[in-house]
């Protein structure tokens, strides 16, 4: 049983690990090179099935689908990093004062938690990016704001459970500041369940991102975007159906590769695993 579950860990982490690297070095060589210039229209060549020049085929601009593709992991990950970035850095701030404090201030903070909880994320994320206008900055501000909640709950209950141990209780009595304590002595020993949180996090955020784009209040164009792709295709999805088949699967296995990483992780962080 255990030789199992350490093989299931092991494929999830192996996995997971060959697709992100996978998109992430794809990223990295979009900064300086693509095959064809990703804003550049040829009405002549529009809806070209895939072939040795066009791997992927053309759009209905005429526009390369292979490099737009490879652009577009770049709005994938700077989303998914700024996202993650605000939900961690706010949900964790929140969650540990919340736990660790107690009392009004913990009531206060987690009702104002259940409060944005109680929204569906994807229609408090649309509110909030028609308030502030669309763009791939205020589509990561909305969506960091959106991961905060959960992040938070994460947190408190870590750092409620933490506080009461003696190491800590120690600290106290040798006169350690509370927040000292707090980030330095009990936020290293809550770290797992964050660190989880934080990957799944980071594949929601990029699906929520092409689904607000796909509705037309994410990314703006010129700028590559997965579910703005996935929308054009739409009306092309008879005569070109590679159209919708390439950021489709690229969304897919972005999410895949995120969610088998932080299972794998999990299972690594969590000692009743073994």
């Amino acid at each position: 049983m255990k030789t199992l579950m350490g093989n299931a860990k092991n494929i999830n982490l192996i996995i997971g690990l060959l697709i992100l690297i996978s998109f992430l070095l794809l990223m990295i060589v979009s900064f300086f090179y693509t095959p064809h210039d990703v804003t550049a229209m040829n009405v002549a060549n529009k809806l070209k099935g895939p072939n040795s020049e066009n791997w992927f085929g053309t759009d209905e601009f005429g526009r390369d689908i292979f490099s737009r593709i490879m652009k577009g992991t770049q709005t994938a990950f700077f989303v998914g990093t700024l996202t993650v970035t605000i939900g961690v850095v706010f949900g964790t701030l929140i969650g540990g004062i919340a736990g660790y404090v107690g009392g009004w201030i913990d009531e206060v903070f987690m009702r104002i938690m259940d409060a944005l909880m109680a929204f569906p994320g994807i229609i408090l994320a649309l509110m909030l990016v028609a308030v502030f206008g669309s763009g791939i900055v205020n589509t990561s501000i909305a969506l960091g704001l959106i991961a905060i909640p959960s992040i938070a709950r994460i947190a408190r209950s870590g750092f409620v459970q933490h506080k009461e141990y003696e190491y800590v209780l120690s600290a106290k009595l040798i006169g350690v500041k509370p927040f000292k304590i707090m980030f330095r002595h009990i936020l290293p020993n809550v770290s797992s369940p964050l660190i989880v949180a934080a990957s799944v996090s980071f594949g929601v955020a990029m699906l929520a991102e092409a689904a607000l784009s796909y509705l037309g209040l994410g990314v703006k164009p010129p700028d590559p975007s997965w579910g703005r792709m996935l929308k054009d295709s739409q009306a092309f999805l008879k005569s070109a159906p590679w159209y919708t088949y390439a950021p489709g699967i690229a969304i897919t296995f972005m999410v895949l590769g995120f969610y088998m990483l932080s299972n794998a992780i999990r299972d690594i962080l969590d000692p009743r695993s073994n």
